[in-house]
């Protein structure tokens, strides 16, 4: 199979790509930077310079700024969504234009697109719900729901908090842990629907293989936790004191709006279409992944 992906040097898309070249397949990546060739995976830096033979078998698209990458000021809201938005927009136009379309587009989005909705379950038939990350979470399933009118069979994955050795959003949160302080965001009563990133990978090849599918797939655990179970779980893994709150004043001084939208609230989230599909979790708990990242091997561990 060869794949066109965007997003592929990113924290989720390096992982992708590995898998997918070691099981033999091939891959065409759309970066902005210089990478060098592999007999497997190729780099292009504009969509004109993907090559016509061999035909793309699927697109996988996870292009897009990181949401924690600065303070969200006008001009980083902004690049958050056109990096999302026009991206996807440009990538769905050329798809469009191919003679030969593939099979399947798979193109990320985030559970930021429910809001806050406090305890309630939500599956992908939830509303949408209010405040940026939401908005943002539209406007990119928008421009890539566009694919299906080519008639190209359309996933829209919506990821929840990806965990993994080496990078991502659990460097950030291990580090307290790291200095002997377990701390959780606010409250802590909020949900945190998290997912190992192993099982990101496994989702998005059980989507490309299962032909009949299509449609949005919330891409997170069976299990959600809150902030202070996650705690928790965190401790059993380092030698801390007990569990502290970070203030909501402290977090909305230091991160501004960011703070709101990503920490203090939380989502609830169930992979329902995953799992009525067949889709089984390697990590369905929240145990089960840490346990794997810090006590896996050696070099999976987190720095």
């Amino acid at each position: 199979m060869h794949l066109l992906i965007t997003g592929g040097t990113g924290f989720i898309g390096s992982a992708l790509i590995r898998n997918l070249t070691d099981d033999g397949h091939e891959a065409t990546v759309l970066s902005r930077g210089a990478h060098d060739n592999s007999a497997s995976c190729r780099y292009v830096r504009a969509l004109d310079d993907v090559p016509l033979a061999p035909p793309i078998d699927a697109v996988i698209n996870l292009a897009g700024a990181s949401l924690a990458g600065k303070r969200w000021d006008a001009a980083y809201k902004r690049e958050l969504v056109a990096s999302r938005t026009e991206t996807t927009r440009n990538l769905v136009d050329y798809l469009a234009q191919r003679e030969q379309k593939p099979a399947a587009f798979l193109s990320a989005s985030a559970i930021g697109i429910y809001g806050h909705q406090g305890e309630q379950p939500l599956d992908e038939s939830a509303p949408v719900g209010s405040g940026f990350a939401a908005d943002l979470c539209r406007q990119w399933e928008a421009e890539a729901g566009r694919a299906a009118d080519s008639g190209i069979r359309t996933c829209i994955m919506r990821f929840g908090v990806v965990l993994d050795a080496g990078g991502g959003a659990l460097t950030d949160m291990a580090r307290s842990f790291r200095m002997g302080i377990a701390s959780w965001p606010g409250t802590g009563d909020q949900y945190f629907s998290w997912v190992h990133r192993a099982d990101v990978v496994a989702a998005m090849r059980f989507l490309l293989q299962e032909e009949q599918l299509h449609g949005v797939f919330n891409v997170t655990a069976p299990n959600p936790v809150t902030h202070r179970e996650f705690c928790e779980a965190m401790r059993a893994h380092f030698s801390t004191l007990p569990g502290m709150p970070v203030p909501g004043p402290v977090l909305r001084l230091l991160l501004g709006e960011m703070a709101d939208e990503l920490l203090l609230n939380g989502q609830r989230v169930l992979p329902a279409a995953l799992t009525e599909a067949g889709f089984s979790f390697r990590h369905p708990h929240v145990e089960s992944a840490l346990d794997a990242i810090f006590n896996g091997h050696a070099g999976d561990r987190l720095p």
